[in-house]
């Protein structure tokens, strides 16, 4: 019976971290402020420069 707990308190532990690390991951995500997704967006070729250019004048006046 003691060595269930050997085997069990790693698989709880490992499962806590990941599930941690899951959260992590969610909230980073969600920070994202504008420009980055701007400049990902041009990254990916979703824009063009001529509208990326026009978007970032327009984010930088609202500062």
């Amino acid at each position: 019976m003691m060595m269930w707990w050997w085997i069990l308190i790693p698989v709880v532990l490992v499962l806590g971290v990941f599930l941690y690390n899951g959260r992590n991951r969610q909230n980073n995500e969600k920070r994202e402020n504008p420009e980055n997704i701007l400049d990902n967006r041009f990254a990916k070729g979703e824009i063009s420069k001529e509208e990326y250019e026009e978007q970032k004048q327009t984010l930088n006046t609202k500062n």
